[in-house]
């Protein structure tokens, strides 16, 4: 059982939803990122998704993107990324961490190494964006086999016929999108999530938990309380691109962590 199968598992056990935030490593800077991961525990967050920097983030909006540029100007690398998670793991064992981003700084760094490095770090699950269920072979099955989970997204526009393939080799909890588009560009809405989490929950005994376009305390209650839990990024990664404190990023991120915990 991976950390991310054990929050779920305590969840389920407290009838709670999740609540899962993103921010990307390194932004600002190495210092004020460790500092803004090593809250988010105490704000409420069940898991923490790590931005691993990246040139070209296909899936991200404008936000994200520019976080990724402020963590790459600052010096972040993949193996700062690690290095941070590491620093994280010196004084909280139990809060899962997914590392997200895209498969060339893993490709670079050769498949093995990485796993072992991640492992090493205590990366719990991967979210690679551009590795489609054909290239399974590539990492996901790796990292399962090197105790990782590896979490697919699943989108409006995967349709029946593609969520089995999508679903095959998922573990860990599925990421289910919740508009068509990159990040940030459109708000969530429960009505339209609530029946497509249903389908997917009826292909999978997985947790399904929804992201993309969750912004407010209130949109994040609303989508949790259709879903098993849910994912906000832009909205926090804003008020981190903006200099917001430390103190003022986290005590944001607990009226997300609040509403998600209230549906």
């Amino acid at each position: 059982m991976t950390r991310i199968d054990a929050k779920f598992a305590e969840l389920k056990a407290a009838n709670k939803k999740a609540f899962v935030s993103y921010v990307m490593a390194g932004d600002p800077d190495f210092e004020t990122s460790l500092d803004i991961v090593k809250g988010l525990p105490a704000a409420g967050v069940d898991i923490i998704e790590l931005g691993l920097p990246f040139t070209d983030p296909m899936a991200d909006g404008p936000t994200i993107q520019l976080a990724g540029q402020r963590a790459l100007e600052a010096g972040m690398t993949l193996s700062r990324t690690l290095e941070l998670a590491t620093e994280f793991r010196k004084t909280d064992d139990t809060t899962p961490i997914v590392l997200m981003g895209y498969y060339n700084p893993i490709y670079n760094r050769g498949v093995e190494t990485f796993l072992s490095d991640a492992k090493a770090a205590g990366i719990d699950g991967l979210i690679v964006v551009d590795l489609p269920p054909e290239e399974d072979d590539e990492l996901c099955i790796p990292a399962q086999n090197a105790g990782l989970n590896f979490i697919r997204l699943a989108t409006p526009t995967t349709d029946d016929n593609r969520l089995p393939r999508v679903l095959q080799n998922t573990s860990g909890f599925v990421y289910y999108v919740s508009i068509t588009g990159i990040t940030g560009a459109a708000e969530a809405e429960a009505t339209d999530v609530g029946p497509e989490v249903s389908r997917i929950k009826s292909q999978t005994d997985l947790p399904v938990i929804v992201g993309f376009g969750i912004n407010t305390p209130e949109k994040s209650r609303g989508i949790a309380s259709v879903a098993d839990g849910a994912v906000v990024g832009s909205a926090i990664v804003a008020k981190i691109g903006a200099g917001d404190s430390v103190a003022d990023v986290l005590s944001f991120v607990k009226t997300l962590a609040d509403g998600a915990h209230s549906a």
